[in-house]
C-alpha cells in the first residue's frame, strides 16, 4: 500500500473529465499519443504514453479525467498540459472515463 495522504491533499487535486477532440501519434515514438482535449472552458493538449494500447481513432470523441493542475512538461519537444489517468494491470491498460456522458469540464470529487 502507498503512503496515506489526508483529506486536504486529495482535495488539492483538479480532476476533470474533458473530450478528445484530435489525437495523433508523436513522431519519433512508437509509446506517445498528442491529445487535444477540450475542458468546457478551455482547450489543453496533453501527451500520454498509450500508443501500445489505444488506437487514435478510437480515441476520438472519449471522455477522459484529466490532471488539471499537473505542473506542464514538455516530452519529447511537445508541450503537455496535464495528465490523462489510467489503470494498468499487466499488459492491460484501460483510461478512466466516466460511466455516463457529462459536460465537459465536470469536476472529479
Amino acid at each position: 500500500m502507498s503512503e496515506l495522504i489526508t483529506i486536504d491533499e486529495f482535495r488539492r487535486l483538479d480532476l476533470r473529465v474533458g473530450e478528445v477532440t484530435s489525437c495523433e501519434k508523436v513522431e519519433g515514438t512508437d509509446r506517445l499519443l498528442k491529445l487535444t482535449v477540450d475542458l468546457g472552458t478551455e482547450t489543453r493538449q496533453l501527451v500520454a504514453g498509450i500508443a501500445r494500447h489505444y488506437e487514435t481513432e478510437n480515441l476520438l470523441g472519449k471522455q477522459i479525467v484529466v490532471v488539471c493542475n499537473l505542473q506542464p512538461a514538455v516530452i519529447r519537444g511537445v508541450e503537455s498540459q496535464g495528465m490523462l489517468l489510467a489503470a494498468q494491470d499487466g499488459q492491460v491498460l484501460g483510461v478512466l472515463t466516466p460511466d455516463r456522458r457529462v459536460q465537459n469540464g465536470s469536476k472529479i470529487s
